[in-house]
């Protein structure tokens, strides 16, 4: 039995959608050992893409939105919030005291769907002014806000918001997270066109480098190598937000960002084509300072499309996902910056063959992940391998898996517990 650094764990509970085209919330019981248990399943009355793959345009294939945090727990864990990407709604549920899920509401974010699906994903929670920022894949209203009353009532508010420059009117950003004093929204992002409209080639691979007008290529990328990948918005005191800031994420895809625990204006970035991770710091003005990357192995292949990440409540971890290489890194964090602890920190996953990552080698899909507010367990979607394994963390960064579930195949996205 894993153990905490205070005795041992408790239980609790995780919870999943399934995105699949009628959406549902998978609640799972988490035992004090970190074994899982299927609770039930609560419809969110929304519509998920199911296995399409809206950003490429596959009609089968994991990580559907190219994001995070879909799936959300108020800070008082009175409600979950959750994205149903289809049909760009959310949904918003009551928590009771044994982790049931009681459906509050569902409603439209306000953007259109254009297409076969739409693609809401992301979402932040600014519980002191009771707004939730809702994050689209496709622009150019990349960012809707809704207002959440004490009943979890949702209300779609007029103001939208792109993270759009003048040059890139088809940008895909990630997801969107609050400072944790509330100020500043940062975003961040990884195509500045996605490859649902640059296309494949013969051979099924994505088209990463496109024209300019001059007749020289770039690729699509973003911050690669343009100094504009983070994007970050001013919260003003009635929640809505101020003029953007486009700033330096300093390596390729500033994809996931992650707040410290104890150290307000500190966060990791993982970079989904700059293969690895940094630490950054945002002062009073909303001025970010990005520090050195930290790469990892990438003799895979590039890029390795690190996606996803999980700081350990002590904040001595960085739990992140290797989508392109279907494992788990982990990067420990020091007084210096970030070194890598374990890479790989855990074992590969099989998937069932048929998905690729963009260095076209076989992956299983791993998207989402959630770490114990303990630090004993760590949780991560294999989307391809129609899994959601559980690992007991060690004391040093390696993951050792003690319980896995059968979950939707390809479609499931978000993550979240206590």
């Amino acid at each position: 039995m894993a153990t905490a650094k205070m005795g041992m764990t408790r239980g609790g509970h995780l919870y999943l959608q399934t995105n699949e085209t009628r959406n549902c919330v998978v609640h799972y019981r988490r035992a004090p050992d970190g074994t899982l248990t299927e609770a039930g399943r609560v419809f969110t009355g929304g519509a998920g893409s199911g296995k399409f793959k809206p950003i490429s345009g596959q009609e089968s294939a994991p990580n559907a939105f190219e994001g995070a945090a879909s799936v959300i727990l108020s800070p008082d864990r009175r409600f979950l919030f959750v994205t149903n990407g289809g049909n760009n709604s959310v949904s918003s549920f009551a928590v009771a005291e044994d982790g049931g899920l009681t459906l509050a509401d569902c409603k439209p974010t306000g953007n259109p769907v254009m297409g076969k699906s739409g693609t809401a994903k992301s979402l932040a929670f600014g519980a002191s002014k009771g707004i939730l920022y809702v994050l689209h894949s496709f622009g150019p209203e990349h960012l809707r806000l809704m207002s959440v009353d004490a009943a979890g009532k949702l209300t779609a508010r007029k103001e939208s918001y792109t993270v759009n420059t003048k040059d890139k009117t088809d940008r895909v950003p990630t997801m969107g997270v609050l400072s944790p004093d509330g100020k500043f929204l940062l975003v961040g992002t990884t195509f500045d066109q996605p490859i649902a409209h640059t296309g494949l080639y013969p051979d099924g691979s994505p088209i990463l480098w496109v024209p300019n007008p001059d007749g020289t290529y770039r690729v699509i990328a973003s911050n690669a190598p343009d100094p504009d990948g983070l994007i970050v918005f001013p919260v003003r005191e009635d929640g809505t937000l101020g003029t953007a800031s486009f700033q330096d994420g300093k390596a390729g895809s500033p994809f996931y960002l992650a707040f410290l625990h104890g150290r307000p204006d500190t966060f990791i970035i993982g970079y989904a084509v700059g293969d690895g991770c940094a630490m950054a710091t945002i002062d009073a003005k909303g001025k970010l300072n990005v520090g050195p990357l930290m790469k990892v192995d990438t003799s895979v292949g590039l890029p390795s499309e690190l996606c996803w990440l999980a700081v350990s409540p002590d904040d001595q971890f960085v739990y992140a996902t290797q989508f392109g290489y279907s494992y788990v890194s982990s990067f420990r964090i020091n007084s210096r910056g970030l070194e890598i602890a374990k890479d790989p920190a855990s074992p590969r996953v099989p998937g069932d063959g048929t998905a690729r990552g963009l260095n076209t080698v076989v992956t299983s899909g791993p998207a989402d992940s959630w770490v114990t507010d303990d630090g004993a367990f760590f949780y991560q979607i294999y989307g391809n391998a129609a899994k959601l394994i559980g690992y007991a963390t060690q004391p040093d960064g390696s993951l050792t898996e003690m319980t896995r579930v059968e979950i939707p195949y390809n479609s499931p996205v978000g993550l979240v517990g206590f």
